[in-house]
C-alpha cells in the first residue's frame, strides 16, 4: 500500500479539495438531512423521470423553502442532478441511502462524534477526550457505553459489529486449527465472538474479560443463546495494569481491542496475556491497520476513525499503523506467527507466539 507517498492532485484539484473541507461540517448535516427527511429516497424512486422540488415538497411533506435549499446543496455535494427542472439521484446519492457501511458510519459520525469533534484541538493538546463530555462526566466510552443514550449506543454498536462480525466465519478455521480447549476473549462486549466460537466448537470453553457494564450485557445474551454452561465472565479493568489476568487459557482473542489502547497500555495488556497464557498457547490479534488496505478509501477511513478514538473514546489510541503496531508485540514478548490480510471488510490477523 502506497496511497500517501505522492501529491497527485491539480492546482484546481486542490483548490477544490480545500473548499470541499471547508464545508465539510455543513456538508454532513446537509447530506444527513437529504438522507433522513426522505428526499433522496422519494426522488430515487422517481428513477429518470425526476422530480420538481413541488413534487418532492408534497411526497414528502416538507416546506418549499427547506427542500429547495437542501436539493441545490445536493446538486453540489454530488447526490442529485438537475435537468429542466427535475432532480434525479446520482449513484453517490444511492450509495449514501442504501449502502449498508456508508449508513453504519454515518450514523456512528452523527450519533457517536459529531457534536464532541468540536473539541479535538483541545483533546490533541491535553491527549484527553474531551468530546465524550457530551456524554457525562466519564474517563472512556468503555465505562460509558452502557449508559449512552439509546440512538448513540445503537450506532456505537452498529459500528463495532459492522466490521467485526462479517469476518467472523474467516476467523473459525483460523483460530480453531490448533484445536484450544479454553479461550480467553478479552474485551468481548456483548459476548457475539464467544457465543460464534461455542457454536462452532461444542467443545471449547470461552471466558469474556471485560467491565461489568459489557458483561452484564454479554451475560444476558448467553443466557438468551443457552450457552451458559460454556461461556464464563470475568470482571476487570484492563486499564489497571496491577489487575492480572486469570490463568489457564490456552488461546487469548482479542478482536478490534488494542486499537482502544496507547502503546505503553497495549505493551502492558499483552504482557499481562504472556503471563496468563499457556507455555504453547497463541494470542490471536484481530485489527484494522490503516497501511495494510486494499483501497484508499479504506486507509482513509481508518484514518478518521484514529480521531474518534482521540477526542471520543480515551484520547490516546487509534487505528495503528502496522509497523508502530508490531514492535509493540515484540517488546511484550511475543512474536508473530501467521498473518492473515483481507479478513473481512479490512481486518488482518495476527497469531502471535511467546518468544
Amino acid at each position: 500500500m502506497n496511497f500517501f507517498s505522492k501529491d497527485t492532485r491539480s492546482a484546481l484539484e486542490a483548490i477544490d479539495l480545500a473548499q470541499w473541507i471547508a464545508f465539510a461540517p455543513i456538508v454532513f448535516q446537509a447530506s444527513l438531512a437529504l438522507r433522513d427527511l426522505r428526499i433522496l429516497e422519494k426522488v430515487s424512486e422517481s428513477k429518470a423521470n425526476g422530480l420538481t422540488i413541488e413534487e418532492i415538497e408534497e411526497k414528502t411533506n416538507l416546506p418549499h423553502y427547506g427542500v429547495r435549499v437542501l436539493v441545490e446543496a445536493g446538486l453540489g455535494i454530488g447526490l442529485l442532478i438537475r435537468n429542466n427542472g427535475k432532480y434525479t439521484i446520482t449513484k453517490t446519492g444511492l450509495f449514501l441511502m442504501n449502502d449498508a457501511m456508508t449508513k453504519v458510519n454515518m450514523d456512528f459520525t452523527q450519533d457517536v462524534c459529531y457534536e464532541g469533534m468540536y473539541t479535538l484541538k483541545e483533546s490533541i493538546i491535553k491527549e484527553k477526550s474531551t468530546g465524550l463530555s457530551v456524554f457525562g462526566s466519564w474517563k472512556t466510552v468503555y465505562e460509558a457505553l452502557a449508559h449512552l443514550p439509546k440512538q448513540a449506543q445503537t450506532s456505537w454498536f452498529a459500528f463495532d459489529h459492522f466490521y467485526s462480525d462479517g469476518s467472523f466465519p474467516q476467523v473459525m478455521p483460523i483460530i480453531f486449527k490448533d484445536k484450544p480447549k479454553h479461550i480467553f476473549d478479552i474485551g468481548g462486549n456483548t459476548g457475539k465472538f464467544s457465543m460464534q466460537c461455542a457454536t462452532y466448537n461444542p467443545d471449547v470453553k470461552m471466558t469474556i474479560l471485560d467491565l461489568p457494564g459489557q458483561l452484564n450485557m454479554a451475560k444476558g445474551n448467553v443466557e438468551k443463546a443457552g450457552l451458559s454452561n460454556r461461556i464464563n465472565f470475568h470482571e476487570i479493568n484492563i486499564l489497571d495494569a496491577a489487575q492480572k489476568f486469570p490463568k489457564g487459557a490456552d488461546a487469548i482473542w482479542m478482536s478490534q481491542f488494542l486499537d482502544c489502547f496507547s502503546e505503553n497500555e497495549i505493551v502492558s495488556i499483552l504482557k499481562r496475556c504472556h503471563d496468563a497464557l499457556d507455555p504453547n498457547g497463541k494470542v490471536y490479534i484481530m485489527e484494522t491497520f490503516w497501511d495494510r488496505q486494499r483501497f484508499k478509501t479504506a486507509a482513509f477511513s481508518l484514518q478518521m476513525t484514529s480521531l474518534y478514538f482521540t477526542n471520543i473514546a480515551n484520547g490516546n489510541s487509534q487505528m495503528y499503523d502496522s509497523a508502530v503496531f508490531n514492535k509493540l508485540i515484540d517488546k511484550a514478548g511475543f512474536r508473530i506467527a501467521e498473518e492473515t490480510d483481507e479478513v473481512g471488510i479490512s481486518h488482518t490477523i495476527q497469531v502471535c507466539v511467546k518468544k
